[in-house]
């Protein structure tokens, strides 16, 4: 049976990391965001989500680097406040493990993209309340979105990576 779906924001997680200098990865996350999700558990093919990040909210540890990711070199949060996503199908692959296929837009860029979902399982809080879970991985082209800012090293290579990996560990509960 289909049922609605809200995000745990207190359970929850949207992180991302970056390849620094051709040599390591530096880790982010956004701390508010949202999400819609129509889902019959025992079936996540007929799922219907959509998400919703407040770019203002990144953080990577790191106050000078954030203030530059809100800037017009990456972001630009004074014009583009959010990043979205909107599902347009979710095939199962394996047991509990699925591709959700839809359209991120970032910026004024809007990409049809595919996420690695394993649904995680279900159960009752103390209170009663339905929660799911699910982890959720991708990886995304920052140029492909008009995130084009980059430095050149005199070592060579480039100070930040193209490809962004993605990380959202989510816990629902009924809406």
């Amino acid at each position: 049976m289909t049922k609605k779906w809200a995000v745990d924001a207190v359970h929850s997680s949207v992180d991302f990391s970056v390849k620094h200098m051709m040599i390591s990865r530096v880790k982010g996350s956004f701390k508010d965001f949202s999400a819609e999700v129509e889902a019959d558990v025992q079936d996540l093919s007929t799922a219907s989500i959509s998400f919703r990040i407040d770019v203002n909210t990144i953080d990577t540890r790191n106050e000078d680097r954030d203030n530059h990711l809100r800037s017009a070199d990456f972001f630009d949060v004074e014009k583009f406040p959010a990043i979205t996503f909107t599902s347009t199908d979710v095939k199962k692959t394996d047991d509990d493990e699925y591709e959700l296929i839809g359209d991120v837009t970032i910026k004024d860029v809007t990409k049809k993209e595919t996420f690695t979902v394993e649904y995680e399982g279900s159960g009752k809080d103390p209170w009663g309340n339905e929660k799911i879970g699910f982890s959720v991985n991708g990886k995304l082209n920052r140029k492909d979105y008009g995130l084009t800012w980059n430095q050149a090293l005199e070592t060579g290579g480039v100070l930040v990576g193209e490809d962004i990996k993605i990380n959202l560990q989510i816990q629902a509960q009924q809406a």
